[in-house]
């Protein structure tokens, strides 16, 4: 079953609202991953639209192993994020206005790959060379990790 597929045989492109869960993934260097959509060739935050029935962890660890093929631990919230930024125009006509959990960690295991087909690459970087062509959704939440924003975020 896959809910958000499912919805867009009903209602074609139309606006949609889901719930993503993302995590900021820091190396023992301090860096933090990033990877680089297929679609737009934008530096995102790994993670993805929650499954019905899951918890937001539960999404979170789910989107990384997919995504990222590595499992993750000991996950802390970092930010709720709502407001403009969050509608998202797809290439490919659909629209999403995604609320964002994103959580933090520095405990993960396994081998980090670019298989699937949603990503181009994963690269780790430094707090202060965050590439400039960042996924407009995942923006507010990158640029307060580099700032050095410890604590909860709620906006």
């Amino acid at each position: 079953m896959n809910y958000i597929l499912d919805l867009r045989k009903k209602i074609g492109h139309e606006v949609i609202i889901t719930a993503a869960c993302g995590v900021l993934i820091e190396n023992e260097k301090g860096q933090l991953l990033l990877q680089k959509r297929s679609d737009t060739g934008q530096w995102c935050v790994p993670g993805g639209a929650m499954e019905v029935g899951e918890t937001y962890e539960e999404a979170a660890k789910r989107e990384i192993r997919e995504e990222v093929g590595i499992e993750v631990d000991n996950l802390s919230l970092y930010g709720l994020y709502s407001g403009d930024d969050r509608l998202i125009h797809y290439p490919n006509d659909d629209v999403v206005y995604s609320l964002s959990v994103i959580f933090h960690t520095k405990s993960f295991r396994g081998e980090i790959s670019d298989a699937d087909s949603e990503v181009q690459e994963h690269r780790f970087f430094d707090k202060n060379d965050i590439p400039d062509n960042l996924f407009i959704p995942d923006r507010r939440p990158i640029l307060d990790w580099a700032k050095g924003n410890s604590k909860i975020i709620v906006n």
